[in-house]
Protein backbone atom coordinates (compact mmCIF):
# COMPACT_ATOMS: atom_id res chain seq x y z
CA UNK A 1 0.00 0.00 0.00
CA UNK A 2 2.85 2.26 0.59
CA UNK A 3 4.40 1.66 -2.59
CA UNK A 4 1.93 2.75 -4.42
CA UNK A 5 0.37 5.05 -2.57
CA UNK A 6 3.41 7.13 -2.58
CA UNK A 7 3.01 7.43 -6.72
CA UNK A 8 0.76 10.38 -5.93
CA UNK A 9 2.36 13.45 -6.82
CA UNK A 10 2.47 16.56 -4.07
CA UNK A 11 0.95 18.32 -6.10
CA UNK A 12 -1.74 15.88 -7.28
CA UNK A 13 -2.62 15.01 -3.68
CA UNK A 14 -2.55 18.61 -2.28
CA UNK A 15 -4.78 19.90 -5.42
CA UNK A 16 -7.44 17.13 -3.92
CA UNK A 17 -7.35 18.52 -0.60
CA UNK A 18 -7.67 22.03 -1.29
CA UNK A 19 -10.84 21.33 -3.65
CA UNK A 20 -12.68 20.18 -0.17
CA UNK A 21 -10.40 20.74 1.92
CA UNK A 22 -0.27 15.32 24.80
CA UNK A 23 3.05 13.91 25.01
CA UNK A 24 4.48 16.25 22.78
CA UNK A 25 4.42 19.67 24.79
CA UNK A 26 5.07 17.97 27.93
CA UNK A 27 8.45 16.75 26.02
CA UNK A 28 9.65 20.29 25.21
CA UNK A 29 8.35 20.99 29.32
CA UNK A 30 10.61 18.08 30.06
CA UNK A 31 13.81 18.93 28.24
CA UNK A 32 13.23 22.34 29.36
CA UNK A 33 14.27 21.25 32.70
CA UNK A 34 18.07 21.10 31.61
CA UNK A 35 18.59 24.67 30.59
CA UNK A 36 19.00 24.32 26.61
CA UNK A 37 16.53 26.00 25.07
CA UNK A 38 17.10 23.75 22.17
CA UNK A 39 19.01 20.55 23.65
CA UNK A 40 17.58 18.70 20.29
CA UNK A 41 19.72 20.42 18.19
CA UNK A 42 23.50 19.39 17.52
CA UNK A 43 26.08 22.74 17.58
CA UNK A 44 26.61 23.68 14.50
CA UNK A 45 25.46 26.18 11.81
CA UNK A 46 22.05 25.58 11.73
CA UNK A 47 21.43 26.04 15.44
CA UNK A 48 23.27 28.62 15.64
CA UNK A 49 21.85 31.12 13.12
CA UNK A 50 18.87 30.41 15.04
CA UNK A 51 20.29 31.71 18.38
CA UNK A 52 21.77 34.18 16.26
CA UNK A 53 18.75 35.45 14.74
CA UNK A 54 16.73 35.59 18.20
CA UNK A 55 19.60 37.15 19.85
CA UNK A 56 19.53 40.21 17.60
CA UNK A 57 16.26 40.49 17.35
CA UNK A 58 15.50 40.47 20.94
CA UNK A 59 18.66 42.78 21.75
CA UNK A 60 17.28 46.29 22.49
CA UNK A 61 20.61 47.76 22.31
CA UNK A 62 21.35 46.28 18.67
CA UNK A 63 20.52 47.67 15.28
CA UNK A 64 18.49 44.54 14.60
CA UNK A 65 16.04 44.71 17.11
CA UNK A 66 12.42 44.17 16.67
CA UNK A 67 9.64 44.92 18.77
CA UNK A 68 7.58 42.00 19.93
CA UNK A 69 4.15 42.92 18.20
CA UNK A 70 6.35 42.61 14.99
CA UNK A 71 7.92 39.33 15.73
CA UNK A 72 5.77 36.65 13.58
CA UNK A 73 7.20 33.53 12.70
CA UNK A 74 5.38 31.18 10.30
CA UNK A 75 5.69 27.20 10.00
CA UNK A 76 4.17 25.01 7.02
CA UNK A 77 3.08 21.83 9.14
CA UNK A 78 3.41 18.70 6.65
CA UNK A 79 7.39 17.88 6.62
CA UNK A 80 8.04 21.00 8.60
CA UNK A 81 6.47 20.16 11.87
CA UNK A 82 5.69 16.35 11.44
CA UNK A 83 6.44 13.48 9.13
CA UNK A 84 4.41 13.62 5.91
CA UNK A 85 5.58 10.37 4.20
CA UNK A 86 4.77 7.68 2.15
CA UNK A 87 1.68 10.66 2.11
CA UNK A 88 0.40 13.71 3.27
CA UNK A 89 -1.70 12.43 6.69
CA UNK A 90 -4.65 13.86 5.90
CA UNK A 91 -4.73 11.78 3.00
CA UNK A 92 -5.21 9.13 5.38
CA UNK A 93 -7.53 10.75 7.44
CA UNK A 94 -10.16 10.27 4.06
CA UNK A 95 -9.40 6.42 3.92
CA UNK A 96 -10.13 5.82 7.31
CA UNK A 97 -13.16 8.02 6.86
CA UNK A 98 -14.55 6.00 3.74
CA UNK A 99 -14.36 3.24 4.94
CA UNK A 100 -15.77 4.36 8.59
CA UNK A 101 -18.71 5.51 6.18
CA UNK A 102 -19.29 2.89 3.95
CA UNK A 103 -22.19 1.19 5.74
CA UNK A 104 -24.42 4.17 4.94
CA UNK A 105 -22.91 3.72 1.25
CA UNK A 106 -23.68 0.38 -0.62
CA UNK A 107 -22.98 2.03 -3.65
CA UNK A 108 -19.53 2.64 -2.93
CA UNK A 109 -19.05 -1.10 -3.04
CA UNK A 110 -19.19 -1.10 -6.61
CA UNK A 111 -18.48 3.03 -7.87
CA UNK A 112 -14.50 3.80 -7.92
CA UNK A 113 -12.97 5.31 -5.99
CA UNK A 114 -14.57 4.09 -3.09
CA UNK A 115 -14.42 0.56 -4.23
CA UNK A 116 -10.65 0.90 -4.64
CA UNK A 117 -10.10 2.28 -0.85
CA UNK A 118 -12.59 -0.55 0.13
CA UNK A 119 -10.65 -3.16 -1.43
CA UNK A 120 -7.20 -1.34 -0.33
CA UNK A 121 -6.46 -1.24 -3.95
CA UNK A 122 -4.09 1.24 -4.16
CA UNK A 123 -3.37 0.59 -7.75
CA UNK A 124 -7.04 1.36 -8.79
CA UNK A 125 -6.80 4.84 -6.77
CA UNK A 126 -4.05 5.87 -7.87
CA UNK A 127 -5.68 5.35 -11.66
CA UNK A 128 -8.61 7.16 -10.65
CA UNK A 129 -6.66 10.28 -11.12
CA UNK A 130 -7.42 13.30 -9.72
CA UNK A 131 -11.46 13.55 -10.26
CA UNK A 132 -11.49 10.18 -7.86
CA UNK A 133 -9.67 11.68 -5.06
CA UNK A 134 -11.84 15.05 -5.77
CA UNK A 135 -14.55 12.48 -5.35
CA UNK A 136 -13.20 10.94 -2.24
CA UNK A 137 -12.32 13.91 -0.34
CA UNK A 138 -15.71 15.35 -0.72
CA UNK A 139 -17.28 12.50 0.07
CA UNK A 140 -15.38 12.59 3.72
CA UNK A 141 -14.56 16.41 4.07
CA UNK A 142 -18.26 18.14 3.17
CA UNK A 143 -21.61 17.64 4.07
CA UNK A 144 -21.63 18.02 8.25
CA UNK A 145 -21.18 20.67 10.66
CA UNK A 146 -18.09 22.32 11.77
CA UNK A 147 -18.60 20.95 15.01
CA UNK A 148 -19.11 17.43 13.61
CA UNK A 149 -16.12 17.71 11.59
CA UNK A 150 -14.19 18.79 14.50
CA UNK A 151 -15.53 16.18 16.62
CA UNK A 152 -14.25 13.20 13.87
CA UNK A 153 -11.09 14.70 13.60
CA UNK A 154 -10.33 14.33 17.48
CA UNK A 155 -11.96 11.06 17.76
CA UNK A 156 -9.17 10.15 14.52
CA UNK A 157 -6.02 12.01 15.65
CA UNK A 158 -6.74 10.00 18.99
CA UNK A 159 -6.76 6.99 17.46
CA UNK A 160 -5.41 6.43 13.78
CA UNK A 161 -2.16 5.01 13.98
CA UNK A 162 1.13 5.29 11.61
CA UNK A 163 2.15 2.41 9.53
CA UNK A 164 5.74 2.34 10.12
CA UNK A 165 5.93 2.95 13.46
CA UNK A 166 2.50 1.75 14.81
CA UNK A 167 2.37 5.11 16.77
CA UNK A 168 -0.43 7.83 16.62
CA UNK A 169 0.27 10.72 14.26
CA UNK A 170 0.85 12.61 16.70
CA UNK A 171 3.94 11.13 17.99
CA UNK A 172 5.71 11.41 14.48
CA UNK A 173 5.95 15.57 15.34
CA UNK A 174 9.87 16.58 15.64
CA UNK A 175 10.99 16.99 18.77
CA UNK A 176 13.68 19.76 17.74
CA UNK A 177 11.05 21.63 16.36
CA UNK A 178 8.87 21.09 19.39
CA UNK A 179 11.98 23.06 21.31
CA UNK A 180 12.07 25.42 18.64
CA UNK A 181 8.24 26.84 18.74
CA UNK A 182 8.72 27.13 22.61
CA UNK A 183 12.53 28.91 21.94
CA UNK A 184 10.58 31.26 20.16
CA UNK A 185 7.61 31.82 22.06
CA UNK A 186 9.59 32.63 25.00
CA UNK A 187 11.09 35.43 23.45
CA UNK A 188 7.86 36.74 22.53
CA UNK A 189 7.37 35.68 18.92
CA UNK A 190 3.80 34.66 17.68
CA UNK A 191 3.95 31.90 16.08
CA UNK A 192 1.70 30.58 13.20
CA UNK A 193 1.32 27.82 11.08
CA UNK A 194 0.53 28.50 7.46
CA UNK A 195 -0.25 24.60 5.60
CA UNK A 196 -1.60 23.67 2.53
CA UNK A 197 -3.34 21.33 4.21
CA UNK A 198 -6.96 21.72 5.35
CA UNK A 199 -7.25 24.53 8.14
CA UNK A 200 -10.15 22.23 9.76
CA UNK A 201 -8.21 19.03 9.93
CA UNK A 202 -5.08 21.14 11.73
CA UNK A 203 -7.16 23.15 14.13
CA UNK A 204 -8.56 20.73 16.96
CA UNK A 205 -5.64 19.00 17.98
CA UNK A 206 -2.73 21.96 16.95
CA UNK A 207 -2.77 23.72 20.53
CA UNK A 208 -2.39 20.30 22.75
CA UNK A 209 0.51 19.07 20.10
CA UNK A 210 2.30 22.15 19.41
CA UNK A 211 1.31 24.85 21.61
CA UNK A 212 -0.64 26.66 18.87
CA UNK A 213 -3.69 28.63 19.40
CA UNK A 214 -6.05 27.02 16.48
CA UNK A 215 -6.80 30.80 15.71
CA UNK A 216 -3.23 30.64 14.52
CA UNK A 217 -3.96 28.63 11.90
CA UNK A 218 -3.83 29.25 8.24
CA UNK A 219 -4.42 26.55 5.99
CA UNK A 220 -6.82 25.63 2.87
CA UNK A 221 -10.19 26.03 3.18
CA UNK A 222 -13.81 24.86 2.32
CA UNK A 223 -16.83 26.85 1.84
CA UNK A 224 -18.93 26.92 5.09
CA UNK A 225 -22.60 28.29 5.15
CA UNK A 226 -25.02 29.82 8.07
CA UNK A 227 -28.25 27.49 8.55
CA UNK A 228 -30.58 27.21 11.26
CA UNK A 229 -30.72 23.28 12.42
CA UNK A 230 -34.34 23.88 14.74
CA UNK A 231 -33.41 26.59 17.17
CA UNK A 232 -29.67 26.19 16.66
CA UNK A 233 -27.44 27.93 14.72
CA UNK A 234 -24.64 25.88 12.83
CA UNK A 235 -22.18 26.52 10.01
CA UNK A 236 -21.98 23.66 7.39
CA UNK A 237 -19.41 22.50 5.12
CA UNK A 238 -19.62 22.41 1.47
CA UNK A 239 -17.89 21.08 -1.10
CA UNK A 240 -16.72 24.31 -2.64
CA UNK A 241 -13.24 25.93 -2.61
CA UNK A 242 -12.82 28.58 -0.45
CA UNK A 243 -9.04 29.43 -0.20
CA UNK A 244 -5.99 27.41 -1.27
CA UNK A 245 -2.82 28.17 1.24
CA UNK A 246 -0.32 26.44 -0.86
CA UNK A 247 2.68 27.92 -2.98
CA UNK A 248 1.78 31.34 -4.18
CA UNK A 249 -0.76 31.24 -1.96
CA UNK A 250 0.67 30.86 1.54
CA UNK A 251 2.04 34.86 1.25
CA UNK A 252 -1.87 35.90 0.04
CA UNK A 253 -3.04 33.66 3.14
CA UNK A 254 -0.09 35.52 5.40
CA UNK A 255 -1.21 39.16 4.76
CA UNK A 256 -5.23 38.31 4.57
CA UNK A 257 -4.86 36.36 7.83
CA UNK A 258 -2.08 38.03 9.74
CA UNK A 259 -1.80 41.36 8.32
CA UNK A 260 2.23 41.47 8.85
CA UNK A 261 5.20 40.44 7.40
CA UNK A 262 7.12 37.90 9.27
CA UNK A 263 10.29 37.81 10.25
CA UNK A 264 11.17 34.56 10.02
CA UNK A 265 9.57 31.22 7.70
CA UNK A 266 10.50 27.30 8.19
CA UNK A 267 9.03 25.34 5.62
CA UNK A 268 10.69 21.95 3.62
CA UNK A 269 9.66 21.94 0.28
CA UNK A 270 9.13 24.14 -2.86
CA UNK A 271 5.43 24.46 -1.39
CA UNK A 272 6.78 26.90 1.00
CA UNK A 273 9.06 28.45 -1.42
CA UNK A 274 6.87 31.63 -2.09
CA UNK A 275 6.38 31.78 1.87
CA UNK A 276 10.28 31.87 2.12
CA UNK A 277 10.78 35.10 -0.35
CA UNK A 278 8.05 36.93 0.89
CA UNK A 279 9.38 36.84 4.59
CA UNK A 280 13.08 37.16 3.07
CA UNK A 281 11.92 40.78 1.14
CA UNK A 282 11.19 42.47 4.28
CA UNK A 283 13.30 44.75 5.72
CA UNK A 284 15.67 44.11 8.53
CA UNK A 285 16.91 40.71 9.90
CA UNK A 286 15.11 37.77 8.82
CA UNK A 287 15.66 33.97 9.01
CA UNK A 288 14.35 31.29 6.54
CA UNK A 289 15.09 27.69 7.40
CA UNK A 290 14.44 24.72 5.23
CA UNK A 291 13.92 21.04 7.07
CA UNK A 292 15.99 18.81 4.29
CA UNK A 293 15.29 15.04 5.18
CA UNK A 294 18.07 13.15 4.82
CA UNK A 295 17.51 10.35 7.80
CA UNK A 296 16.63 7.10 6.37
CA UNK A 297 16.93 5.31 9.29
CA UNK A 298 14.87 7.54 11.75
CA UNK A 299 12.57 9.36 9.27
CA UNK A 300 13.06 9.66 5.54
CA UNK A 301 15.42 11.08 2.86
CA UNK A 302 13.84 12.92 0.04
CA UNK A 303 14.13 16.11 -1.45
CA UNK A 304 14.47 16.97 -5.39
CA UNK A 305 12.55 13.89 -6.99
CA UNK A 306 9.87 12.78 -3.91
CA UNK A 307 5.99 12.77 -4.93
CA UNK A 308 5.87 14.17 -1.52
CA UNK A 309 7.49 17.17 -0.22
CA UNK A 310 9.69 17.63 -3.32
CA UNK A 311 12.59 20.13 -2.12
CA UNK A 312 14.36 21.14 -5.58
CA UNK A 313 13.86 25.00 -6.71
CA UNK A 314 13.71 25.79 -2.81
CA UNK A 315 16.69 23.93 -2.47
CA UNK A 316 18.62 25.89 -5.27
CA UNK A 317 17.13 29.26 -3.70
CA UNK A 318 18.40 28.42 -0.41
CA UNK A 319 21.76 28.27 -1.50
CA UNK A 320 21.91 31.49 -3.88
CA UNK A 321 20.05 33.61 -1.10
CA UNK A 322 22.34 31.96 2.33
CA UNK A 323 19.26 30.43 4.00
CA UNK A 324 19.82 28.06 6.28
CA UNK A 325 19.08 24.74 5.59
CA UNK A 326 18.53 22.04 8.36
CA UNK A 327 20.11 18.57 7.60
CA UNK A 328 18.05 16.22 10.04
CA UNK A 329 20.43 13.61 10.13
CA UNK A 330 23.64 16.01 10.89
CA UNK A 331 21.62 18.41 12.89
CA UNK A 332 19.06 16.74 15.17
CA UNK A 333 19.99 14.46 17.95
CA UNK A 334 16.10 13.13 18.28
CA UNK A 335 13.65 13.14 15.25
CA UNK A 336 10.68 12.13 17.70
CA UNK A 337 9.48 12.81 20.77
CA UNK A 338 9.05 9.10 22.05
CA UNK A 339 12.90 8.64 21.28
CA UNK A 340 13.50 10.48 24.65
CA UNK A 341 11.50 7.80 26.62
Amino acid sequence: MIRTISRFSAAFIVAAFILVAGCSVDSVSQQGDTGDPLPSWKDGASRQAIVDFVDAVIDESGTDYVTPTERVAVFDNDGTLWSESPVYFQLFFAIDRVKALAPQHPEWETTQPFKAVLDDDMEALAESGEKGLVQLVMATHAGNTTTEFEEIVKKWIATARHSRFDRPYTDLVFQPMLELLSYLRANDFKVFIVSGGGIEFMRPWVDDVYGIPPENVIGSSIKTEFEMHGDTPVLVRLPELDFIDDKEGKPVGIHKFIGRRPIAAFGNSDGDLQMLQWTSAGAGRRLMVLVHHTDAAREWAYDRKSHVGRLDKALDEADEMGWTVVDMKKDWKSIYPFELE
